[in-house]
């Protein structure tokens, strides 16, 4: 038997230079200090991504897109055996896999791991962040119950008030004046296949550019001498702590997935009015309510120019603050990501007060 394994081995080795990754492997270390934690979190959200991939092929089985959507969601969420644990743990990851990713950025940006030579990891780190949110924008109208079709039509109001581009942008995503049947068609194309085309590539650089450089140091860390800093081998030492990091959020995403299970609401009827309190997802609340505070389209322009100015500045950094300006720039660098953090968090929590008053305003209406 053994000298069977052997014999694979080798023919596979040297089809796939099997010893070369091994020895890459082996000689890889990664950095040992207080912050080590961190960098799980990117190991973290690939998980998360290998579910949504994986339990999104067992709902392409059964989901039907277009006019019979609703009732296929329903199908699989009632009538097919173990459907309601499938479309859980699919819409449970992807909140916790962008979850992880934000995790993941911040961690990298408060170590300043986005300094030469890893700007371009940086970039594209931005870039998967920015395309998860697209990803879970677009398949939460797939259901097309009344929670997804009102929640949509809110969010695709947004670009529609912008001056001049607007109005084409919105009715190119509806695929008309109102959201129907077509959006659900032009949303589940775009989330099974222009936006997997997208993301691979460059999840594959991403994860190239990891492997290449490795993890960064600290600052705190960095400017210590090499005969002080501790490292461990990666293979197997990190990659064993790895797994078992991932076995820890594997079983966090099932307790979710069972206790918590995703509800399905009422089918969407564009005839009634929007229950109380439509809001998006977690991950765009703060622009949700900063927009909220701006009336108008011009106001609404305005709050949109903002973010995208935030989000130019932010995706930019690594050219503010490389290892050449290490000093007084990079305190500005921090200081910026702070306020970042702030911002969020307190629009955030104010988005949600907000619809929590507003749940309640109603209710006492009536």
């Amino acid at each position: 038997m053994k000298a069977l394994a052997a014999s694979v081995y080798q023919w596979m080795d040297e089809r796939l230079g099997l010893e070369e990754a091994l020895a890459f492997a082996r000689h890889k270390t990664v950095p040992v200090h207080r912050h080590t934690f961190w960098y799980y979190w990117g190991g973290i959200s690939l998980l998360f991504f290998l579910i949504q991939a994986f339990t999104g092929i067992l709902l392409l089985v059964y989901y039907r897109p277009g006019p019979e959507a609703y009732d296929s969601v329903r199908q699989i969420t009632y009538d097919i055996n173990f459907g309601w644990l499938i479309r859980s743990a699919h819409s449970w990851a992807a909140n916790l896999m962008i979850g992880a990713i934000f995790i993941h950025m911040f961690s990298v940006y408060f170590m300043k791991a986005y300094r030469k030579p890893r700007e371009i990891g940086w970039f594209s780190g931005i870039g998967l962040l920015l395309l998860c949110m697209v990803f879970g924008f677009s398949g939460y109208l797939l259901p097309m119950d009344e929670l997804a079709y009102f929640a949509t039509k809110v969010g695709l109001e947004i670009p529609q008030k912008t001056p001049v581009i607007g109005p084409v942008i919105a009715n190119l995503m509806r695929g008309g004046l109102e959201v129907s049947e077509f959006t659900v068609q032009r949303f589940f194309a775009l989330h099974v296949v222009v936006l997997p085309a997208l993301f691979l590539p460059l999840l594959g650089l991403h994860l190239w550019l990891v492997q290449k450089h490795g993890n960064a140091w600290p600052p705190a860390e960095e400017v210590k001498p090499a005969a002080e800093r501790k490292t461990m081998p990666f293979f197997p030492n990190f990659l064993a702590k790895d797994l078992a990091m991932w076995l820890i959020t594997l079983n966090v995403l099932a307790v979710c997935a069972a206790l918590f299970p995703w509800d399905l609401g009422e089918q969407a009827d564009a005839l009634k009015a929007p229950p109380p309190g439509i809001h998006p997802e977690w991950y765009f609340m703060s622009s949700f309510m900063v927009i909220k505070l701006f009336q108008g389209a011009w106001g609404q322009a305005f709050a949109m120019g903002l973010f995208t100015l935030g989000l130019v500045l932010w995706t930019l950094v690594p050219l503010f603050d490389s290892t050449r300006h290490a000093g007084q720039r990079g305190k500005y660098a921090t200081y910026f990501g702070l306020l970042v953090v702030v911002i969020l968090a307190v629009t955030t929590i104010w988005a949600y007060y907000a619809v929590a008053a507003e749940i309640q305003q109603h209710a006492q209406g009536l």
